[in-house]
């Protein structure tokens, strides 16, 4: 069996090690096959190592880097700047090959901005997407792009979004022909600006590609489609307003069940299935974005991920080597362009 190698920006997030080095112990005790290079200063990871009582792990190794970017700091300044940093190191290491993805909860801004640079894009690939799996009402779930990689997007951008969408749905989720659609305002062909009805004549017109037309933001958790499409300014708004969405009903309901002793005991007969639906939207379980499009493998994580959330995004980096996702991107391009 073949072993997996992750590079890990352990500096990188809201919380850094204390967060990165328990998911990455957590992660290569569940999975024997997988290394992890924890890419940040040497003297905090070893300290953190010896706590957990892994610091002779053969699956974990140390790469030290003398920087930090933090999360406030200019995407361009880092690449100038921090060329020893924990999040420049990681990807480095995956260009090199002795890594096979990088993961961060680092700078979202920094992280696109050194991979693009690093990594470079796959040929017939503009720009490189952000795409997360969200869940819907059926027991599948959905790959919604670009979630703020490129605000501003034109329709072959568009399109070549919709061509790696339908690539990681297939490869990663197992989707035979996945449906592909575009975000829109409407369903009628007349609706949307000159962008999205030229992106859609483009999909209409390749044959490789499922395309199923238009749909809105309130069919994203339907099933009505396995991957949306759209630029990264409307992508990261639906994403930030489901996201807030979740949170309110969150609170909603642990206020009304604490209304009253009727609530509360209504609420008491209710959890097992509260705990089965949260179970379901979970936002733990969708981190993990992934910056695709490039010639080797991002996942972002978010910047305030748990541990147990963290975990998930090496689960998706995981994935996503096992299944060979830049290899699959690229050979999808050249059918479609060709």
């Amino acid at each position: 069996m073949t072993t997996l190698t992750i590079a890990l920006d352990v500096m990188g997030g809201d919380f850094g090690p204390p967060i990165t080095i328990p998911a990455a112990i957590a992660a290569i005790q569940q999975d024997p096959l997988l290394n992890i290079i924890l890419c940040g200063d040497k003297s905090i990871i070893e300290t953190t190592l010896s706590k957990h009582k892994q610091s002779n792990s053969p699956q974990l190794s140390i790469f030290h880097c003398s920087q930090v970017i933090e999360m406030d700091e200019r995407p361009a300044f880092t690449l100038r700047n921090k060329t020893d940093s924990s999040m420049r190191k990681a990807l480095e290491l995956v260009k090199k090959g002795e890594a096979g993805a990088c993961v961060s909860a680092g700078n979202t801004g920094a992280l696109m901005t050194n991979a693009y640079y690093v990594l470079k894009t796959l040929p017939g690939i503009d720009r490189p997407a952000l795409v997360s799996s969200l869940p819907t009402v059926t027991d599948k779930k959905v790959y919604l792009l670009d979630l703020g990689a490129n605000v501003n997007c034109d329709s072959e951008i568009l399109f070549q979004y919709a061509v790696m969408g339908s690539v990681m749905a297939e490869e990663v989720e197992g989707i035979k022909n996945p449906r592909v659609a575009l975000l829109n305002v409407g369903e009628e062909e007349i609706k949307g600006n000159d962008r999205v009805k030229h992106a859609a004549q483009l999909l209409t017109d390749a044959t490789n590609i499922n395309f199923i037309g238009y749909i809105e933001g309130n069919d994203i958790f339907t099933d009505k489609a396995d991957v949306v499409v759209t630029d990264g300014f409307v992508g990261n708004i639906a994403l930030k307003a489901c996201e807030g969405l979740g949170k309110l009903i969150a609170v909603e309901v642990k206020r009304i069940s604490h209304q009253n002793l009727f609530t509360r005991i209504m609420a008491r007969l209710a959890l097992p299935l509260l705990k089965k639906i949260y179970s379901r939207v979970n936002p733990d379980q969708y981190n993990g974005a992934s910056l695709i499009g490039l010639r080797g493998i991002v996942v972002k994580s978010h910047g305030n991920a748990s541990i147990e959330a963290f975990q998930y995004a090496i689960r998706e980096a995981v994935q996503e080597i096992s299944r060979q996702v830049p290899s699959k991107i690229k050979d999808k391009i050249e059918i479609t362009l060709s």
